[in-house]
């Protein structure tokens, strides 16, 4: 799988990379990939007005750029190639449904009442959510709306919710505001999922937020547990942040093929696969 050298992973200041180290073209071309990353495509107008150079130099950083497989040029603009754009996520949610049962399921019997817990986006860690409803006094620390909707039904949870704009139609929210949010948290667990597993274990997402805000989840609970359908090892995204093996405990319905045993063999004392949904 073929990943941009410019990946914004690299250029920021959280990679520990200084600033200083880098040329200011390396700079702007890991700001254009973060850039596309995040919105899916832009303009070289807008590009070049952004950073203040001219259009001639944003084609060059463009040219640059797409001779990975992640970015690519149409008609005026750098996009994500279409393998790495995400699928709606009411048709994530409704697919592979009896597996994400068995996986929330799972987890849910993990968290007791009165549990205080983290749940991210995504539809599998709502399906977590959904298998806590018979759940208790839980403390629940989320921006992923229908997770919230899903427990509210419970008047015993207390719900905490991050202020800012909600996505569509994923119906979640995201932003640096949301990172400070969960940085005033501590929590037993932190229930999260992934849009992909690379070979290495890497964890994928699509935008870079993602990555940072399951970073700050994971930092700030006492368990961390990774919820997963087979799906998603080998599947690519753009974005990479942490390694399965650093995980507490993994929970998925089905195994991934055979080219997975050796990341398999690293984690099997913390794997979970699903009642009734083992190969």
């Amino acid at each position: 799988m073929l990943f941009c050298c410019f990946s914004p992973t690299n250029v920021t200041a959280d990679s520990g990379v200084g600033s200083g180290m880098l040329s200011k073209k390396q700079r702007r071309r890991g700001a254009i990939s973060a850039l596309v990353l995040e919105q899916g495509a832009a303009t070289v107008g807008s590009l070049a007005e952004r950073f203040d150079v001219s259009m001639q130099t944003i084609r060059r950083d463009i040219d640059a750029l797409c001779q990975c497989d992640m970015l690519h040029r149409v008609h005026g603009r750098i996009e994500l190639s279409e393998e790495f754009l995400n699928t709606p996520f009411d048709q994530r949610a409704g697919t592979n449904l009896m597996g994400k049962r068995a996986i929330g399921e799972a987890a849910a019997k993990l968290i007791p009442n009165g549990a205080t817990l983290f749940i991210s986006i995504g539809s599998t860690p709502l399906s977590v959510a959904q298998a806590l409803r018979s759940h208790e006094g839980l403390t629940v620390i989320t921006n992923n709306l229908s997770a919230a909707m899903a427990l509210s039904e419970e008047v015993s949870n207390r719900i905490i919710l991050p202020g800012g704009e909600v996505r569509l139609p994923d119906r979640d929210i995201l932003g640096n505001d949301v990172l400070d949010f969960f940085g005033r948290f501590r929590a037993d667990f932190a229930v999260f999922g992934a849009a992909g597993i690379a070979e290495d274990g890497g964890l994928l997402e699509f935008h870079t937020t993602e990555v940072r805000a399951t970073q700050k989840i994971c930092e700030n609970a006492q368990q961390s547990l990774l919820v997963i359908d087979g799906s998603k090892f080998g599947r690519q995204a753009p974005a990479f942040g942490g390694n399965i093996t650093d995980m507490d405990r993994i929970i998925v319905d089905r195994l991934p093929g055979d080219r997975f045993a050796p990341l398999l063999t690293k984690i099997k004392d913390r794997l979970l696969v699903a009642e009734g949904h083992a190969t």
